[in-house]
């Protein structure tokens, strides 16, 4: 059984891959930072159908809680499973916060730095020592990246760099049999996106009138991508970057 760690796993994107990795029957560890009982709802959701999960606290914006962790995890692996090592890790966790470069303060800035580029980098340099041989990464990036949006610059720099170090990563562990790929979706509707779009539905209408297929997406179009990528269907896809957006703005 492959066992997969989702950083953010309690809602959103994360909570479906999660549950569509759980579907091919592998076991799952989701992260939280703040919302326990999303994370525990994903973990009886998966129980109840037969599949092994835990959630796990995590803030991936402080690098220095990284290391303990790591030792939680491996805690979790061998209570769970029997195991002392995980097969895949997706780098879900993120918030969005858009401000106009003119008006982006350090702290700002510094605050997506440090969930979207640092610490994924950290985070996965310190779980390296329970990843298998033959492991997959998947670092969750954006359409932003591709398409400059008004107010978006510091995210979408940062996970640019994403993309970039989604590269390196398959690069320097290649040896090790370990792929890296990044997930790039468009206009999605989650639990963290859902109100703007409620309270704005013209700025709904206007995204899905950029995207091919006339509507925005849902968790479930990422998460399916997602458990597909990490399935052996997929073992020879590597370092790419691959946007689920059902053609936004092309």
């Amino acid at each position: 059984m492959n066992i997969i760690v989702i950083t953010g796993g309690s809602r959103g994107i994360g909570a479906s891959t999660a549950l569509q990795c759980a579907s091919k029957g592998m076991g799952v560890v989701v992260t939280y930072n703040s919302h326990a009982a999303g994370a525990d709802a994903v973990v009886r959701q998966i129980v109840a159908a037969g599949g092994k999960a835990v959630a796990l606290a995590l803030d991936v914006g402080n690098v220095a809680t990284f290391a303990g962790f790591r030792d939680r995890l491996a805690s979790a692996l061998q209570a769970t499973w029997g195991r002392d090592s995980f097969d895949g890790l997706v780098n879900n966790a993120g918030y969005g916060n858009f401000n106009a470069i003119a008006s982006v303060t350090e702290a700002e800035f510094d605050g997506l730095l440090n969930v979207h580029l640092k610490g994924p980098f950290f985070l996965t340099q310190a779980l390296l020592p329970l990843l298998a041989d033959g492991g997959h990464i998947v670092n969750m990036t954006s359409a932003t990246t591709r398409v400059a949006t008004p107010g978006a610059a510091p995210y979408a720099a940062f996970k640019g760099g994403l993309e970039v170090l989604t590269r390196y990563m398959a690069k320097e562990f290649g040896a090790r049999g370990i792929r890296a790929n990044a997930i790039s979706p468009g206009a999605i509707r989650t639990d963290m996106t859902g109100a703007t779009f409620d309270q704005n539905p013209e700025f709904e209408t206007m995204l899905a009138g950029q995207t091919a297929l006339g509507r925005i997406g849902a968790a479930d179009d990422v998460g399916k991508v997602i458990a597909s990528l990490l399935s052996s269907d997929n073992g020879w896809v590597n370092a790419q970057t691959i946007e689920v957006g059902g053609g936004y703005n092309i």
